[in-house]
């Protein structure tokens, strides 16, 4: 092998790059354990330890991680590497048994920003190099690319039982990886049942795992409004008890959590269908007392309420994008409902040319307030020629939407509930796998408007005793659909199983519960047994 040295602006050689074989087959890549799988990857034959005093260095980058975002992240990154047993360490090369000591990780960031744009640079490099010099080193033109790229260096450390340290083996290392979609999401629905913010948190913590980056925060429903709204207080009276309540400040602080690990939180309010919670704290948002929802759409204050929730959204929740929902809308209450029947005939409005009227005005509302619009398909499927040009589609209830959307020239995002809904627990890992957003989709101007894919956890039979068994490791197989090259994605699922059960082991080692792999999903294990086998 021919060694390269890799300069560093103002810095002497760090380190030798060493170029070893590239990885082709999938019985290579299966032999990786790199969840998900990087654009290039290559490796060699030999081991490194990671000294006991392992440290993060930033010499000759342009980010001076003024919020702390990287070293909280290197931190992190250490942290899981290290959770799984205790290790004793090694200082010097002379206690390594012979083999190179890793003493750092060296990060250079080209931007000097850490604003989390969507749809920014995500892509990263990472060498680990054999013996020749201390340093790993991690190129990145964001600080949120170089939280992936330490993620994918925390899948190249193990533990080593007879020395009781933490190895990299088959260095040296040579990865060069982006993401195949800018948009890769996870739903979380703290209507049907709330979720405290610790269980939120972890959740979170899970997805960086995958190098997901959008937590869709399905906040109310029919069912409750948990969500202190400060222009219209009495909103949180939908709450299932006082107890079970997020505050304005919680809501901020899940959304700088999440930012912080680079992932964005968008934030759903679903109208005018499913807000019959809504009615619990301002009666007059319903039809009627006995017919309550979906809201009034006759009603000017209907519209002066969402107004006054994206106001106070658009203080925290920084996302380019709100969620508006539009979908399973009854709309037989207001033609039963004397009083919205009068409005509908004033205003030569049939039910369906209503339903029409409070999306693009809800619509209308969200623009001023800065955001871009998603919608669920119906939307699209009853009018869609009328939406706001920028809408963003979300496909859910099947084939050929994400085909009809493009066309028309919106953009869309898939959550199809055969194959992505994390609630259908008969579907298993490998029908989230096959799961292709360009299906169909052959002309490269159309793919550009498919941003990318969501699976969804919605809540009905999900709280904090079973939610992550029942997301992990489903999610998973969908985040390597979303990240990885499609022409690095096996065309038969089942021969990632490998790769995708010591990742399961993996979770669980850094306390997510993910459940096994055989069946769908929340399986318990079908018998005594090692979890890679399961």
């Amino acid at each position: 092998m021919r060694g390269i040295a890799t300069k560093i602006s103002g810095l002497a050689p760090l380190f030798v790059l060493f170029i070893a074989g590239a990885v082709s087959s999938f019985e290579d890549i299966e032999k990786l354990r790199i969840w998900p799988l990087p654009a290039e990857v290559s490796h060699g034959g030999r081991r490194m330890y990671l000294s006991e005093d392992f440290k993060l260095v930033t010499e000759g980058s342009k980010y001076e991680d003024p919020s702390g975002i990287l070293k909280e992240g290197f931190d992190r990154m250490l942290a899981v590497v290290r959770l799984s047993h205790v290790v004793s360490g090694h200082r010097n090369s002379s206690s390594s048994g012979g083999s190179a000591l890793l003493e750092g990780l060296h990060v250079i960031i080209s931007s000097s920003t850490d604003e989390l744009e969507y749809g920014a640079d995500e892509s990263y490099k990472l060498v680990v190099a054999s013996r020749e010099k201390p340093y790993a080193q991690l190129e990145a033109k964001s600080v949120y690319g170089a939280l992936h790229g330490l993620q994918t260096f925390s899948q190249l450390c193990h533990f080593n039982m007879k020395k009781k340290v933490i190895e990299i083996l088959m260095t040296p290392w040579n990865i060069t990886d982006q993401p195949r979609f800018s948009y890769r999401g996870l739903l979380i629905d703290t209507s049907r049942h709330y979720l405290p913010l610790p269980v939120m948190k972890n959740v979170i913590d899970s997805m960086t795992y995958t190098k997901l980056n959008v937590l869709h925060w399905h906040i109310v429903d029919t069912q409750s409004f948990p969500l202190e709204i400060p222009s219209y207080p009495k909103l949180w009276n939908g709450a299932y008890s006082p107890t079970q309540r997020y505050t304005f400040e919680d809501a901020a602080e899940i959304v700088n959590y999440a930012g912080r690990r680079g992932i964005h939180v968008l934030a759903e309010i679903d109208v005018p269908g499913h807000a019959l919670s809504w009615g619990k704290g301002y009666p007059s948002l319903w039809p009627s007392k006995n017919c309550q929802e979906p809201l009034d759409v006759s009603s000017d204050f209907t519209f002066k309420v969402i107004d006054g929730i994206l106001s106070d959204f658009s203080k925290i929740f920084k996302f380019k994008f709100i969620h508006l929902g539009g979908d399973e809308v009854n709309t037989t209450c207001w033609s039963t409902t004397p009083r919205i029947s009068k409005w509908l005939k004033k205003h030569r409005k049939t039910e369906a040319e209503a339903y029409e009227y409070f999306v693009l005005r809800a619509q209308k509302i969200a623009s001023s307030h800065g955001y871009e619009i998603i919608n669920w398909e119906e939307t699209f499927n009853n009018f869609g020629n009328k939406l706001n040009p920028k809408t963003v589609v979300h496909n859910w209830l099947g084939t050929g939407v994400v085909g009809r959307v493009t066309a028309a020239g919106l953009r869309c995002i898939m959550s199809n509930q055969d194959k992505w809904y994390l609630d259908h627990i008969d579907t298993p890992w490998q029908m989230f796998y096959a799961n292709e957003p360009f299906e169909m989709i052959k002309d490269e101007k159309r793919q550009s408007l498919v941003l990318g894919g969501e699976v969804c956890m919605w809540g009905e039979h999900i709280d904090a005793s079973d939610i992550q068994q029942t997301i992990w490791p489903r999610a998973a197989a969908a985040a390597e659909r979303l990240w990885t090259p499609y022409t690095k994605l096996a065309e038969n699922p089942d021969k990632v199983t490998t790769r995708l059960a010591h990742f399961r082991c993996l979770l669980n080692e850094r306390g997510v519960a993910a459940a096994p792999l055989v069946g769908g999903g929340r399986v318990a294990p079908f018998e005594p047994g090692s979890c890679l086998a399961q």
